[in-house]
Order: C-alpha cells, then structure tokens, then sequence
C-alpha cells in the first residue's frame, strides 16, 4: 500500500472509539536498517486545524488492527501523547 493511499484514512482506537486524526497530518517513524515502519505520529491542531492547542499522538505500528476503506483500528495500549 502507497503512503498516498494511507494519507486520507481516519485513525480510530477501538477500545474507545476515539477519533485520533488522519494520516495525511502524520509522520512516520522508519527504522533505518530495514526500512519498516515504526510508529506513526499524528499531529491535531484543535477544529480544523485552527487551535491553540497541538495534540501529537505516537502509536506504534503493531497497535494497528485493521486497515479498511476509510479507516485504520487499533488498540491503545502504547499510545503516547505529547505537545503543547
């Protein structure tokens, strides 16, 4: 799958069904040696991306569930959030 197709899709924890935000606002972290994905850091800037506060969220790549359509699933249980 191409990092294009990915960058639309809505990240969503299933065990809370919070909406983390879309991939096309996100950075990946890649390990060097292999060139797999490590992480995902998806970047919220408040409604629309208007806001006074920033909320970033890395998720590790294997919390990912499923990847559908429209949508990425995956569990919370790594997740940590950072920023200001």
């Amino acid at each position: 799958m191409r990092l294009k197709t990915l960058a639309s899709k809505q990240v969503i924890d299933v065990e809370n069904g919070e909406k983390l935000g879309i991939l096309g606002r996100a950075d990946l972290v890649i390990e060097p040696e292999t060139g797999r994905i490590k992480s995902l850091i998806i970047m919220n800037n408040g409604i629309m991306g208007i806001g006074k506060s920033r909320k970033e969220v890395m998720i590790d790549w294997e919390q990912i569930t499923t990847i559908g359509e429209d949508t990425i699933l995956l569990k919370s249980k790594k997740m940590r959030e950072f920023g200001s």
